[in-house]
């Protein structure tokens, strides 16, 4: 890769390794993964020295590594089922959620346009990036060490992933039955660079419902839409799930 002034420093790289719990050989492909095409645009680069070919090569090893993890995982699964589990799990918001809690977006070189529209917290964005950091790892490390971040990363706690997924659209769901709005705040963070944990609160037609924690902000709101569900599933005599 070219050399030009990306703007994220060795110590940026190393906190990012190990937050992903793997540190490159060459931390060339590390940089590459987190290239998004603007930033190569900007500084008049190729579109090679962006992250877009990683995500290529890492969305095929996400695939094959997920396929695996289910068919041997419950092998009582007919092809069928398997298919649309694997669908959910390597699906741009799953995937986003999983960037998310190690704060990928942070990490990424992005063009000044795309920075300014909130290209970091696109779900497009740091999806394509956890997918070509795959890509990356499996490039420097092999097929063990990616399959080794996939099942640490993305198929892990599979069950409360896919609640907490949920659950901010079933809220929205809920509360637009009557034509009430749901608005999510920020309450505060606590904790090292490496494991913060983070508070956030859900309002429904501007009453507060509750507060949820998490390791990244969108997980806080999931717990704290989860923990509004319930609280009105006890208001109605019952569970809304």
């Amino acid at each position: 890769m070219p050399s030009v002034d990306m703007g994220v420093t060795d110590l940026d790289l190393q906190e990012l390794q190990r937050k992903i719990r793997y540190t490159f050989r060459d931390r060339a492909l590390l940089r590459l993964a987190l290239t998004h095409s603007s930033y190569s645009n900007e500084h008049g680069l190729s579109r090679l020295h962006s992250n877009e070919r990683l995500e290529f090569l890492g969305d095929a090893v996400l695939e094959v590594i997920t396929s695996d993890y289910l068919f041997h995982t419950f092998p009582d699964k007919p092809e069928g089922e398997m298919t649309k589990q694997r669908a959910s799990i390597v699906c741009e918001p799953t995937l986003a959620a999983c960037a998310d809690e190690v704060g990928l977006g942070d990490y990424l070189y992005l063009g000044k346009g795309e920075e300014s529209a909130g290209g970091r917290g696109r779900h497009s964005i740091v999806s394509d990036a956890l997918e070509a950091v795959i890509g990356a790892i499996y490039l420097d490390g092999g097929f063990a060490s990616a399959k080794e971040f996939v099942e640490g990363f993305v198929l892990s706690d599979l069950d409360q992933k896919e609640l907490f997924f949920d659950s901010k659209t079933i809220l929205q769901e809920i509360a637009q039955k009557d034509g009430q709005l749901v608005s999510y705040d920020l309450l505060g963070e606590s904790g090292p660079d490496h494991n913060k944990v983070f508070e956030a609160s859900v309002s429904v037609g501007g009453e507060l419902l509750a507060r949820g924690r998490g390791k990244s902000k969108k997980a806080a709101e999931q717990a704290a839409a989860q923990a509004a569900i319930e609280t009105l599933g006890d208001r109605a005599g019952g569970s809304w799930r």
